[in-house]
């Protein structure tokens, strides 16, 4: 009898550079380890592009580049040609040529046993149940942003009657499929009324590569000295995308209050928000705030240690509806956070229970600043390692790769028993 084939449909893959590529890219690996034959369904590389990780997994064109195809660890993955668009006409155009062409690619595939898809986009699941439907596989749909009711309070949607029929297509995805995962308690509880049958839902929390992430010293870290200098200055920083979902006037307000103070700040990636970042710290003279490219994944454990403690400041839009993965790479590098974040968002109701990150709940803007800013002023390096520690040890235990994976493994096999 053949083996098990599971279809992984992602917006993102390997040789992408991103989070939910470097995800993915785990599970399709340990699915596979298990015994699975896995096919990956994708799109062309268009959010950190990272030229070393294409040369290292070239894309072959297909139909004149209509799609193309690579190989990740033995696993087929397919790419249907994906931009970043600036024009919003385009953009939309680009999705629809996505999902149609993947669709037409995921039922051109022989013999599909099961799907998993992460969101966004939630459109992502329709596509799923219709290729289910028709190879009769079973639908896996993991939910690691809730659509759409971020699009709702980010204030990107006041269309009526698309908001009804976003709610009437989530509630649709969630039911329609044979299991639904979030990461999180308070996503299960945001999510879980929109079930007829709540048994679907499961928890699987993300997780982190403990052979990459790990404590480093600082004898081994490997940066340019010239941009990255040693100072017993304080290093506070942040890595990852600079977007919508980070509040930005807090780094800025509290960097400007500290202008005097041994502190430097670290902020290193791309995004939408970068230029304005940038242009802020050139205004008001934040010769401490350094705003830095996007740097190879394989170089992030030695950012890590650079550090002396990670920052992630949540808008007030996001904070319900994300969880950052990078707080499972910190903690893996016995790093300490400084967090703002609202009460009972997902962020603060995980790192609650442990006690290795500062978290800042206040809504009201100056007490966020003096808050953030007295600690920053008053808390010993002493005291952040410690905070490191107790990060790394839970991580080892509950968040590995290894231990959240076979949550997956248990949960197909589960299904397609």
């Amino acid at each position: 009898m053949n083996e098990k084939k599971i279809l992984i449909h992602s917006i993102a893959f390997s040789p992408d550079g991103v989070s939910t590529a470097y995800l993915y890219n785990d599970i399709a690996i340990a699915l596979k380890n298990a015994g699975y034959e896995v096919v990956v369904l994708t799109t062309t590389p268009h959010y950190n592009i990272v030229p070393a990780v294409i040369k290292k997994q070239p894309l072959s064109k297909h139909l004149l580049g209509l799609y193309y195809t690579s190989e990740y660890n033995g696993i087929k993955v397919l790419h249907v040609t994906q931009k970043k668009f600036k024009s919003t006409i385009l953009r939309m155009l680009g999705f629809v040529y996505w999902h149609t062409l993947s669709l037409i690619l995921g039922l051109k595939e022989k013999r599909i046993d099961l799907i998993l898809s992460p969101s966004p986009p939630l459109s992502i699941g329709f596509i799923n149940l219709i290729i289910g439907r028709l190879k009769k596989a079973k639908v896996i749909y993991n939910v690691q942003e809730i659509y759409p009711d971020f699009l709702i309070e980010q204030g990107n949607l006041k269309s009526g009657i698309i908001i009804r029929f976003l709610k009437w297509l989530e509630r649709f995805v969630y039911n329609k499929s044979d299991a639904v995962t979030t990461i999180d308690q308070i996503f299960y509880n945001i999510i879980s009324p929109r079930f007829v049958c709540p048994k679907k839902l499961h928890i699987i929390p993300n997780f982190v590569d403990t052979a990459l992430y790990r404590p480093l010293s600082k004898e081994t870290i490997k940066l340019c000295r010239d941009v990255f200098k040693n100072s017993n200055a304080l290093k506070v920083m942040y890595a990852g995308n600079i977007g919508h979902a980070q509040d930005w006037d807090p780094l800025i307000q509290a960097a400007l209050y500290l202008k005097d103070d041994p502190i430097e700040f670290y902020v290193i990636g791309e995004g939408v928000m970068k230029e304005y970042l940038s242009s802020q710290v050139k205004t008001k003279s934040l010769n401490k705030v350094h705003v830095l490219p996007y740097q190879p994944r394989e170089l992030m454990p030695h950012l890590l240690a650079f550090s002396d403690i990670q920052f992630i400041f949540m808008s007030k839009e996001m904070e319900n509806h994300g969880f950052p993965s990078k707080v499972y790479t910190i903690m893996a590098s016995a790093k300490p956070l400084l967090v703002c974040s609202g009460e009972q968002t997902p962020i603060v109701n995980f790192l609650s229970q442990f006690t290795c990150a500062k978290l800042i709940t206040t809504n009201d803007n100056n007490n966020k600043i003096n808050e953030i800013t007295s600690f920053l002023k008053t808390i010993s390096k002493d005291e952040l390692k410690k905070m490191g520690e107790n990060g790394f040890n839970e991580v080892q235990k509950n968040y590995s790769k290894e231990a959240v994976s076979q949550q997956y493994i248990q949960l197909v096999q589960q299904l397609l028993n």
